[in-house]
């Protein structure tokens, strides 16, 4: 019988990659979405996937509970992904009560809704690195404390202990996944790592002088997208739910990545990079370095794309945009 699985978020970068996966495992899958006021769903992730006509869009709201008990009766899936959240770090100090209800809450939510309508159906659950915030330990692993530093790794803190309360409170097949940054062509404008390859590409093209930053000394551990769907999918496939960190265990500044970005079309990052005190964070987060020790060993998973690659393969598709 063919899986179904349904992802919340369908339209970002992880829900397009994740329908990409599953869609190539023979599963039929439902995307959730919000619909804004021109009714169109934005579509573009899955079109530039080419799988936007293989995916059956819902109509949702993480905010919904008796919408989402709808869509989860009537689907009836044996997954679910909760990729959807206000998932913009800057955006959280600016809309602090909306990110708690949708990033936070909205997990409860979606919890409640399988709980009642399907509670067979295994779930999955996007944490982030950010919850560790003002690191604890140098690298940093599934024992390691959290020390959220932003309105958006509070809520997801909220969201990462409701899904281990549910799974310890109800028997629900209840993963999350600590996700380090991950990044791809696919990502929003606004985060940091396309803002850069945006801005390159831009300025290759003549259409821009500057890049304008904040605070690049900042560390993250970055990886690509497509290879962190994959472990998310694993998580879900294993016979006891679990918490992981999925993370590349590699370090680099913000400004390693920019020159990076430079070097690929050939230009002097001094030649363009502008530091604007007003991009850095009222709290900033210095270092993020995860151990995906545990994902290696249970999982079988490995991060197959290096960050240097990434990047130059984020470039491209800028280029390729604006050409």
């Amino acid at each position: 019988m063919t899986r179904k699985a349904l992802i919340t978020g369908i339209t970002g970068q992880d829900g397009a990659y994740l329908a990409q996966l599953l869609l190539s495992k023979g599963y039929e899958v439902h995307g959730m979405a919000r619909r804004s006021s021109t009714a169109d769903v934005n579509l573009t992730r899955l079109k530039w996937l080419g799988i936007e006509k293989d995916v059956q869009i819902v109509d949702g709201d993480l905010q919904d509970l008796s919408g989402l008990v709808r869509t989860i009766t009537t689907i009836k899936p044996d997954e679910v992904y909760n990729l959807a959240a206000q998932s913009f770090v800057a955006s959280s100090w600016q809309q602090p009560i909306l990110t708690g209800q949708v990033t936070a809450l909205g997990v409860t939510n979606v919890l409640e809704a399988i709980r009642l309508a399907k509670p067979d159906a295994r779930f999955y659950q996007a944490s982030s690195s950010e919850m560790y915030g003002l690191v604890q330990h140098p690298i940093q692993s599934e024992q390691t404390p959290f020390y959220p530093r932003s309105p958006y790794a509070v809520a997801k803190l909220y969201g990462h202990w409701i899904t281990v309360n549910y799974r310890e409170s109800f028997g629900i097949h209840a993963s999350s996944g600590i996700l380090f940054n991950h990044e791809s062509p696919l990502r929003g404008i606004e985060f940091v790592t396309r803002k850069v390859t945006d801005s390159v590409a831009r300025i290759k093209l003549g259409l821009s002088k500057e890049l304008r930053l904040g605070n690049t000394s900042a560390k993250r551990d970055w990886g690509h997208a497509k290879d962190y769907v994959q472990a998310m999918w694993l998580m879900l496939q294993q016979d006891k739910a679990d918490d992981y960190v999925v993370a590349t265990g590699r370090t680099s500044t913000v400004r390693t990545m920019c020159e990076i970005a430079f070097e690929h079309v050939g230009l002097n990052i001094d030649d363009h990079l502008v530091i604007d005190e007003k991009l850095f964070r009222p709290a900033e987060v210095d270092i993020l370095l995860g151990d995906p020790a545990k994902a290696k060993a249970k999982l079988g998973w490995e991060p197959t794309t290096s960050m240097e690659d990434m990047i130059r393969e984020m470039v491209e598709a800028d280029l390729k945009r604006l050409s």
